[in-house]
């Protein structure tokens, strides 16, 4: 089979400091078959079977992204940003209804490609928490996940005074405390909205006391997620000049140190069969990263190394497991998909 190999080699500044990461050499299919598993490393084999089968349980959408597995009930709720909408999935008969409408921006003149809401996730109460792109707010549903409802209290909506671009994905700690990204994907002119209040991209973390602490800016933070232990924190960066993933040394909560570059994909982009960017991942309970980029869904183990790729033959936006983490599903363009794991 023939291969394309790329080299990877990249530094970058953490609030002043950043350690230059060792160089890393990849090879990947030049043209993947899509809809098919890649095994880079034998590692993989205990993960996934490369003879899975990568379904699409629903399509018909505008984009899709956020996706969320609910233990109590079973069924999986996305958002589909263009839409305003969270989908409710019942995977078991594959049916797709409209759970929650006006998801991520609550008026009526919204004049951007992406009002929705992004990620989705659960706080220590069962309570659903929104990032919302065109509210440019961190909310929770004012229901019942029985019987949800577009009413909703902010959690956080500015740092400093000043308006949040977009919130995009997040995660919670142990503790309870909020890790979330912060570009402009949500603003109507992205970049250049006049609406920008912050010159800046921010990850950060909203502690249970309230406080919001930036905890370092990069071009385009995206998915986010914490080791098991509590003790790395992993950060896409979904810039095709650098797209990346940034890992980070949690001390304690709320504050990190010791920035080191993950792994770099910025010389596949652009490149046939590796549409998307870094985006959305997700990590298993034995330290697995499932980090969606070009291709489709990348596999890492917590040292770097990229174990296989699940091509979805789209550009892919995030992923999640089900209560087992037997089942991983997935969000790409207008579909959502699901393989089975080891």
């Amino acid at each position: 089979m023939k291969k394309i190999t790329a080299i990877i080699v990249g530094s970058a500044l953490l609030l002043g400091a950043c350690k230059e990461s060792n160089k890393k050499t990849i090879a990947v299919e030049a043209n993947p078959s899509p809809m098919s598993i890649e095994i880079l490393d034998a590692e993989a084999l205990q993960i996934i079977d490369p003879k899975s089968k990568i379904e699409i349980l629903a399509s018909g959408f505008a984009w899709t992204e956020g996706p969320l597995w609910i233990k109590d009930g079973n069924y999986l709720l996305f958002s589909d940003i263009p839409n305003n909408k969270v989908y409710k999935l019942d995977p078991k008969n594959n049916d797709t209804v409209t759970y929650l409408h006006h998801s991520g921006f609550s008026g009526t003149d919204f004049t951007g490609e992406e009002p929705g809401s992004n990620g989705l996730l659960l706080n220590k109460d069962g309570e659903l928490v929104l990032m919302q792109h065109g509210n440019r707010q961190v909310a929770k549903m004012n229901a019942p996940l029985s019987s949800p409802s577009s009413d909703f209290t902010t959690l956080v909506d500015s740092y400093m005074g000043k308006k949040l671009n977009s919130p995009n994905d997040a995660t919670f700690d142990n503790n309870g405390n909020l890790y979330f990204t912060d570009p402009p994907y949500g603003l109507p002119k992205r970049m250049d909205d006049e609406g920008k209040e912050l010159d800046f991209q921010g990850i950060y973390c909203l502690m249970t006391n309230g406080e919001l602490i930036l905890l370092d800016s990069i071009s385009r933070p995206n998915g986010i997620g914490i080791s098991p232990d509590g003790n790395v924190l992993y950060v896409a960066n979904s810039d095709p000049e650098h797209a990346a993933w940034y890992q980070y040394k949690l001390p304690e909560p709320g504050k990190v140190n010791d920035k080191k570059l993950f792994y770099e994909v910025t010389e596949l982009i652009g490149k046939e069969g590796q549409q998307g960017l870094p985006d959305g991942l997700k990590i298993n309970s034995n330290g697995i990263l499932f980090a969606t980029g070009p291709g489709g869904v990348w596999i890492f183990n917590p040292k770097g190394k990229a174990l296989a790729r699940i091509h979805t033959g789209q550009a892919t936006a995030n992923c999640a497991f089900d209560t087992e983490e037997k089942r991983l599903y997935i969000t790409a363009d207008d579909f959502v998909m699901a393989v089975d794991l080891k």
